[in-house]
């Protein structure tokens, strides 16, 4: 009797799961094609009320997640329901189909795609052997450790995006922290900053890159006065990717004197008995799991050259859960789909409902109007330094606390109207990198400024562990602040001083980027400088602050 009901247990479990997953999957993509193809809706012309309100609005969602009054996403479905309501209160407001079609299904396919094969991945042991690997090449120190973590965070970041690079680094840097009797959160954190900062290198490392690449590439200019001016995935590696390599070093730099408590000290333990624990535990599922999540890797890095409309990072990783989970356990689901985060998936919903909502009752489109405004006033010979700087910085502050991938997505058209008007006469590249190292970088400053973020927070609450926005503003916001004044000299090189010579901006960055990359042994260099290697007690199980 008791078996008949456990099994009847499951089978409603596993009812219940794939039916969450189906909502929240496969419901949106039908609904988003089924707007897109029918009439969409149009706001009604807002009153003068409406733009104070979204600013209480954006305020209230905003206090509630600060002192952690309710949980985030709990703060950012009421900030949600609040815009809907505000919308239908002034006139003919959005219906349930609409609704639907303000949040970003790309990012919400992705994250639980990886998260059920990151889960999958986990019960092979994978994480716990690149945990022991990582602690043998730093020498026992947090430091160096912390440092080849952000490192290869930063790499992946570049190569795949940041959301899928966090969600296979924090369970690494979970079980690392374990092993080591450490304190994780400091170590997350660093690795939010700098999957922020090597995801602005590519044009697929971030969202908000992503969205300036598809909209601003030669397909999408196609027909228009700024054809000629379009840009593509190398642009971003030539005018991005230097940028970014000026600021990795003095960004480390920062960070070991904010976060030195939890990231100094050494942790001695014997590296031969951790792999001896801490090897393969299924080889076989490791193999099958493997395959599936290279594959997906791959297909990540083809996508953006093949267009098609099925072809998306979604979809990718929603079709390598499904394989993986056909392949390696085609009988019980209900555990993988268990391990989505639901609440960071409620938080991000509610975040980008609210998101369009402010939009609609004319927040972001104040923001664009005194930014052109702005820009207009200045005298011609210091338009384009003006237009470049006021969007690096009202855009990294802006997506610090609205969240970059709706601003970022409003923004753009702005700055086609910027580049297309001729009194203004400014050139489309340089207004783009300014939106999109402002954007990027400007995501570090609070919890909910990047999607990255906002996954790492989910999966450290997770563990036990919560990283609440104070927390993560004490480090978020000093780092953004220094890379956004290092972007700044960058920017003012490179595109608005007029020099006599293209060869002095690229000689000047050339010697910035060799200047910081000169600085890394130092930065890498142990804190309290101990050379782990002396020190007697190698072998021992002991800890040492």
């Amino acid at each position: 009797m008791i078996k008949n009901a456990r099994g009847f247990s499951s089978s409603k479990m596993s009812f219940f799961y794939l039916s969450v997953f189906f909502i929240f999957v496969i419901l949106p993509m039908s609904v988003s094609a089924a707007s897109t193809s029918g009439s969409g809706w149009i706001a009604p012309e807002m009153p003068s009320w409406a733009v104070p309100l979204a600013i209480g609005i954006l305020i209230g969602v905003y206090g509630l997640i600060v002192f952690e009054v309710v949980h985030r996403a709990l703060a950012a479905a009421l900030g949600g329901i609040a815009a809907v309501i505000s919308l239908h209160v002034v006139g003919e407001g959005p219906d349930l189909m609409v609704i639907m079609t303000w949040i970003d299904w790309e990012t919400i396919g992705l994250l639980i795609g990886m998260m059920v094969m990151v889960d999958i991945l986990s019960k092979t042991g994978l994480f716990e052997w690149a945990a022991v690997q990582a602690y043998a090449q730093s020498g026992g120190s947090i430091w160096r450790l912390s440092f080849i973590l952000c490192v290869i965070t930063a790499l992946f970041s570049a190569l795949l995006d940041n959301v899928t690079t966090i969600l296979l680094i924090v369970p690494v840097t979970i079980q690392i922290s374990k092993v080591l009797d450490l304190e994780p959160v400091p170590l997350i954190i660093a690795e939010v900053m700098f999957s922020n900062i090597g995801g602005a290198a590519t044009q697929i490392g971030d969202p908000p890159n992503i969205i300036i690449g598809a909209q601003l590439s030669a397909q999408s200019l196609s027909g228009t006065d700024l054809a000629s001016q379009s840009i593509g995935f190398t642009d971003f590696i030539i005018h991005v990717a230097p940028a970014i390599l000026i600021i990795m070093i003095p960004s480390f730099w920062l960070l070991r004197k904010l976060e030195k408590p939890g990231l100094s000290g050494n942790r001695i333990r014997n590296v031969e008995l951790l792999r001896i624990k801490y090897g393969i535990k299924d080889k076989l599922l490791l193999k099958k799991s493997g395959i599936i999540l290279i594959v997906v890797i791959l297909s990540f890095f083809l996508h953006s050259a093949i267009h098609h409309p099925l072809l998306s990072v979604a979809t990718i990783a929603i079709a390598g859960a499904v394989v993986m989970l056909l392949v390696t356990s085609p009988h019980r689901v209900e555990e993988q789909l268990d391990a989505v985060e639901w609440t960071t998936i409620i938080f991000f919903a509610g975040l980008f409902i609210m998101i369009h909502g402010l939009e609609y009752m004319g927040l972001i489109e104040i923001i664009a109007d005194l930014i052109s405004g702005t820009i207009s006033k200045a005298s011609a010979g210091n338009r384009l330094m003006v237009a470049v700087l006021l969007l690096l910085w009202v855009s990294a502050i802006a997506s610090a606390f609205i969240d970059n991938i709706p601003y970022t997505a409003t923004m753009v058209p702005v700055v086609i109207e910027l580049a297309t008007d001729p009194a203004l006469d400014l050139p489309l590249g340089p207004l783009a990198w300014a939106l999109a190292l402002g954007a990027c970088l400007g995501g570090n400053g609070t919890i909910i400024g990047a999607s990255a973020n906002v996954v790492a927070a989910g999966l450290a609450e997770d563990a036990g562990e919560d990283i609440s926005f104070n927390r993560f503003f004490r480090t978020g916001f000093p780092i953004m602040l220094m890379t956004l004044a290092i972007a700044t000299v960058y920017c003012v090189i490179r595109y608005a001083i007029d020099w006599s010579t293209p060869i002095i901006p690229v000689a000047l960055i050339a010697i910035l980027v060799v200047g910081s990359l000169s600085l890394s042994p130092l930065v890498y260099k142990d804190i309290e400088l101990i050379d782990v290697g002396e020190l007697s007690s190698k072998g021992l199980d002991l800890d040492s602050e």
